[in-house]
C-alpha cells in the first residue's frame, strides 16, 4: 500500500538540507530516474518532482503545474521553478552533507543543483525574527487531510509541496518599534496572540487561511537558513493540492484587494518552485504517476 512519507507531517528537526535540481542540457533522465526508484527512502528524507521532469518522463501527475511569478503593488514573488526537490533532516548538518552527496552521486550526470540551502530548528520553531512560525498548522487526523493526496495509483498518499527561500532585511526589522514589528506579523512576539486592532496588512490577516472561500489550509515546515550576512526563512507547504497556497500568495502580493502584507516591508522571496512527493512504497519511491511506469 503506497503511504505518505513520515518526515513530512514528523516534528520540525534539528537541522535540514534542501536541494533543487536542474536538469543538465541533452540530459537523458532515465538512469538517474532507475537509480532513484531502487533508492531506499528512509525517515529524513522526501523527494519531490516538478511538473519539468514529469512532463519529460512522460508522467501524469493531476494539478501539478510550474509555480508562477505574481506581482502585485509594492510586492512580487518569482518563479525559479525546478526539476527535483530533495528536502533532507535529521540531528546533525555533517550528516546531511553526505546524505546529500549520497543522493547527488546517484544524480550528478542528468541533474546539477540549482540551489542548496542547509537549514535549522531555531529557539522551539521561531523565524530569526523571533516570531513563532507555522501556529496554524493543523493537527492531527486534520494535518493528513490537508496534507495527503487521494487518487489512483502513484497519487494516494503523496503531497504537493511548495518551497521557496526568503531573505530577511533583519537589520532594518529590528530598527522598527516594537508594535511596528508586531503590526507587521500581527500577532505579539512574547505571547503569539492575535492583536484584534492590527492594520490590515498584517501577515496574520493577509494569510488567515480560515478566511479564504474554500479555506486555504496547508501544512507549512518552514525552518530558518542563513549566515552573519544573509539569512531568512525557507518556506514549506504541503498540501493535497497547490490551489490554497496560491490563494493566499495572490492576497499577500495585493492581488485580492490591493493591501501588501507587512511581511514584504523587511523579506523578499528570492526563489520559487511546485512538486509532487510521491508515496512510498515498501521503502522505495512510488514513481507510477511520475514517470508513467
Amino acid at each position: 500500500m503506497s503511504t505518505l512519507s513520515p518526515t513530512i507531517l514528523a516534528a520540525l528537526p534539528a537541522a535540514g538540507r534542501f536541494l533543487t535540481l536542474g536538469l543538465r542540457p541533452s540530459g537523458d533522465t532515465a538512469p538517474a530516474i532507475k537509480k532513484l526508484a531502487a533508492f531506499p527512502i528512509e525517515d529524513g528524507t522526501v523527494i519531490g518532482f516538478g511538473d519539468p521532469l514529469v512532463r519529460k518522463l512522460g508522467g501524469d501527475v493531476p494539478g501539478l503545474r510550474t509555480f508562477r511569478a505574481v506581482s502585485g503593488p509594492g510586492a512580487s514573488v518569482p518563479s525559479t521553478q525546478g526539476s527535483l526537490w530533495i528536502w533532507l533532516s535529521g540531528d546533525g548538518a555533517g550528516d546531511l552533507l553526505l546524505r546529500a552527496r549520497k543522493l547527488m552521486a546517484l544524480l550528478e550526470s542528468e541533474f546539477i543543483i540549482d540551489e542548496e540551502v542547509s537549514t535549522f530548528f531555531h529557539q522551539g520553531g521561531r523565524d530569526l525574527t523571533g516570531y513563532e512560525d507555522g501556529t496554524e498548522n493543523p493537527t492531527g487526523d486534520r494535518a493528513r487531510d490537508v496534507a495527503i493526496c487521494r487518487g489512483g495509483p502513484g497519487i494516494e498518499g503523496g503531497s504537493f509541496v511548495a518551497g521557496q527561500r526568503w531573505v530577511h532585511a533583519l537589520g532594518y526589522f529590528e530598527g522598527l518599534t516594537a508594535q511596528q514589528r508586531d503590526h507587521a506579523i500581527g500577532r505579539a512576539i512574547e505571547t503569539n496572540e492575535e492583536i484584534a486592532d492590527a492594520p490590515a496588512s498584517a501577515h496574520v490577516k493577509r494569510a488567515a487561511q480560515e478566511s479564504f472561500d474554500p479555506e486555504a489550509f496547508m501544512f507549512r515546515r518552514s525552518m530558518p537558513w542563513g549566515d552573519s550576512f544573509n539569512h531568512g526563512l525557507y518556506f514549506v507547504a504541503f498540501g493535497a493540492s497547490l490551489d490554497p497556497f496560491e490563494r493566499v500568495l495572490r492576497r499577500m502580493v495585493g492581488l485580492d484587494d490591493g493591501i501588501t502584507d507587512g511581511l514584504f516591508t523587511f523579506t523578499r522571496a528570492v526563489s520559487g518552485g511546485y512538486y509532487f512527493c510521491p508515496p512510498i512504497i515498501d521503502g522505495r519511491l512510488d514513481l507510477r504517476a511520475v514517470a508513467g511506469t
